[in-house]
């Protein structure tokens, strides 16, 4: 039987465990797409170094979610990084990731509820995000949660660009 996972804010003792997960789980989603350059050159942003340091910038907010000890899924929030200028007082959703055996068990609904507190809590007027446009499942997620979409994006992983569609959940 799995124990009910936990969220809580992480640490910069997790950065290490954060920064595998973050691979493993983009990997899993989409590493089918490209190439193993192109991979390698993304996924080696994902060191515990980088995240130590956002972890410790109150810019930042991540929250890591265990079940029996183990991570199973990550949220971060963080300053506005897409390629245009939001609108003063903008906080964009930078990543969320639930590995696959934890779907469905309303742990994405949690992490998203909590960013969503945390940004409002931070004063913020929009919460930004961007989703790949091959990916109907996310986006209906973020549908159901009050997102809309702004337009396109092109997401580099490697030398080689995605489209991704900005969603912008007014606050």
């Amino acid at each position: 039987m799995t124990d009910h996972p936990t969220l809580r804010t992480a640490t910069a003792a997790d950065a290490p465990v954060i920064a595998s997960l973050a691979r493993q789980t983009f990997a899993d989603t989409f590493g089918h797409l490209y190439s193993p350059e192109n991979l390698a050159s993304f996924l080696a942003i994902h060191t515990p170094e980088n995240w130590a340091a956002e972890i410790a910038d109150p810019r930042y907010a991540v929250r890591l979610a265990e079940a029996n000890g183990q991570p199973v899924a990550y949220m971060k929030l963080g300053p506005p990084s897409l390629p245009f200028t939001p609108a003063a007082g903008a906080i964009e959703l930078r990543q969320i990731y639930v590995l696959p055996t934890h779907h469905g068990g309303g742990l994405a609904n949690a992490m998203m509820d909590h960013a969503i507190t945390e940004a409002r809590a931070r004063g913020a007027t929009a919460l930004y995000l961007s989703v790949f446009t091959d990916n109907p499942r996310a986006r209906r997620f973020y549908t159901r949660h009050g997102f809309v979409e702004v337009g396109p994006y092109a997401f580099m992983v490697g030398d080689q660009a995605d489209e991704d569609i900005v969603m912008r959940l007014d606050l």
